[in-house]
């Protein structure tokens, strides 16, 4: 029988979790047809996939703003998939459900004194700290996701902040980029339920690598933030600052090596902290009716924009001006450094 390929068909390789994956389509197919293969064989529904083209397409995802958009014209580009399986998706709940679910204590060894050793700090420690690290087990080296968790957790500044508010966290485990990555912005990291389950964005947004260490710890403060205050209001960002600079004052290793130097692909501009604090599961946005809370947005610049109620649209106009602001002054700046004609 023969099984070759007929000369007109399109045939298109997508790279998903780092193993490229290959389908042959009709000349006339388009991109909801490359949609629905996905989810009939690879088992990621249509909900959770977004197809990030390179060059200057940009991302695709479900429900696309054109069915009908050709696969022709995707042929010869970098496609890489990104979403997890329903199998992937149900385990992740399953592991957060069962960190969150109540805990019997176990009975409490009696310590044996020891001189020059703080044993109140020792006890403290291992209350008020995060029980469990999960890696995502899906995507590549979880062994290297979970060393990165633990190395959160015995963080000297970290550690310490959590003795002075009596933060408890069940469970610290790792975000998969595609589930809350768009072309316009990424969110960095997750609070459920006042402390129950915090996420964090260890990885770059192609899996292969890993974000800078002071920027997850930072991440971690502003999470840790809500397991008091819920908006972004004025009070949330009073106990963020105030975290961050307990952390940087007792980190008596005075930091650390970054893991991982890589990038964000082109296209992506903004990042965002999170939407406040999850109750239940959703996502509640940060202030009130009258409140000034709502989301921080930092621009690629470096600078950030407080958006209050605004919407998507004013906030990424904001970013833009901001973006404009800072490179005026530079250019200025360039100028006035300028040698004096002799």
């Amino acid at each position: 029988m023969d099984t070759s390929t007929p000369a007109d068909d399109i045939t298109l390789t997508l790279t998903h979790h780092g193993s490229p994956i290959t389908f042959t389509f009709a000349q006339d197919a388009t991109v909801a047809d490359l949609s629905e293969r996905v989810a009939s064989e690879l088992s990621i529904p249509a909900l959770n996939q977004k197809f990030l083209v390179s060059p200057k397409t940009g991302l695709l995802k479900p429900p696309f703003k054109d069915a009908t958009l050709p696969l022709s014209s995707l042929q010869g580009k970098k496609i890489n998939l990104m979403g997890s399986t329903i199998a992937e998706v149900t385990s992740l709940n399953d592991s957060i459900s069962k960190a969150a679910a109540p805990r019997r204590p176990g009975p409490i060894k009696a310590a044996t004194p020891a001189r020059n050793r703080d044993w109140k700090k020792v006890q403290e420690e291992a209350q008020y700290t995060f029980h469990t690290l999960r890696p995502l087990p899906y995507l590549p080296n979880p062994d290297r996701s979970l060393r990165f968790l633990e190395r959160l957790r015995d963080d000297a500044g970290i550690k310490a902040a959590m003795r002075t508010h009596k933060f408890s966290v069940p469970l610290l485990t790792e975000m998969d980029p595609a589930m809350h990555t768009t072309h316009e912005s990424r969110t960095l990291g997750l609070n459920r339920n006042q402390g129950e389950v915090i996420e964090l964005r260890l990885r770059t947004d192609a899996y292969d690598g890993y974000r800078d260490y002071k920027t997850i710890r930072k991440t971690l403060c502003h999470e840790l933030a809500h397991n008091v205050w819920g908006p972004h209001d004025r009070n949330f960002w009073e106990l963020c600052k105030q975290i961050e600079r307990e952390v940087d004052r007792d980190d008596w290793t005075r930091g650390g090596h970054s893991v991982g130097n890589q990038e964000y692909a082109e296209g992506y501009e903004e990042e965002v902290y999170d939407h406040g604090g999850w109750t239940g599961g959703e996502f509640v946005l940060g202030g009130s009716a009258g409140g000034g809370g709502g989301e921080t947005v930092v621009n690629s610049a470096g600078g950030t924009v407080q958006a209050g109620n605004l919407s998507r649209r004013e906030i990424l106009a904001k970013a833009a001006e901001e973006r404009m602001k800072r490179a005026r002054q530079a250019e200025e700046g360039s100028r006035g450094s300028g040698e004096a004609p002799s």
